[in-house]
């Protein structure tokens, strides 16, 4: 299995499976031996094999276009302009196979938190007393249906399989469900005991900042 690397920089944060990268895929993998995009004439900010090869690399890696291109400095204008090129057929494929990795990872990851479930803290009284292992019926139900329609799927589905995308119930209430989720995990970070300290530590820093400012201006025109 594939590791995978926390981004979180509190180790308790990284409960959730979009929060992890993969490992980048090895130089000699497949998926980075497509035909690079052509440079008859190269300039000094053209996007050569080499950047276009980091890019697929870390694009497999994270499942992110915005996140791939920053890494090898390039804008989203340029990356998609790099895609739209004549002779791009081999780059344009090997970033659609990255893309379909990166969504596998998280459909891996996703599948595990329903068989597994998930720590989550428990707070009360804006103090963590412990944590606990949560299991989102959403997430589990959402799999069953669509790995084993036949049996879990609605009476219109049972027989037949009914194709996954948005206006689907299950799509609608799984995107619900996480997006639930991560509203709960950003309301935790922003009101932690670290997130307050460092919004205290930013004011005093402003405070003493203005007030040092305040008493130069005092100086300056009693000089005067």
């Amino acid at each position: 299995m594939t590791e995978l690397v926390p981004k979180r920089a509190i180790p308790r944060q990284a409960t959730s499976a979009v929060a992890h990268i993969a490992a980048p895929p090895a130089d000699d993998d497949p998926l980075l031996s497509f035909t690079p995009v052509p440079h008859v004439a190269p300039r000094r900010n053209s996007i050569l094999p080499d950047l276009q090869r980091a890019f697929i690399a870390h694009l497999a890696a994270t499942g992110i276009v915005s996140e791939a291109a920053r890494h090898i400095g390039k804008s989203m204008e340029a990356i998609y302009k790099l895609r739209q090129r004549p002779g791009a057929e081999g780059f344009r494929e090997a970033w659609d196979a990255a893309v379909d990795r990166g969504v596998a990872r998280l459909e891996s990851g996703a599948l595990a938190r329903a068989i597994e479930g998930e720590e989550r803290m428990v707070v009360s009284s804006g103090k963590l007393i412990g944590t606990e292992v949560r299991h989102n019926e959403a997430l589990v139900m959402f799999f069953l249906r669509n790995r084993a329609p036949a049996r879990y799927g609605s009476a219109a589905e049972r027989g037949s399989q009914v194709p996954l995308g948005p206006d689907h119930p299950d799509y609608e209430a799984l995107k619900a469900a996480l997006r639930a989720e991560w509203e709960e995990e950003q309301y935790a970070a922003r009101h932690s005991d670290e997130n307050k300290e460092a919004n205290a530590a930013f004011f005093r820093a402003l405070k003493a900042r203005w007030r040092t400012d305040w008493e130069n201006e005092r100086g300056v025109g009693a000089g005067g």
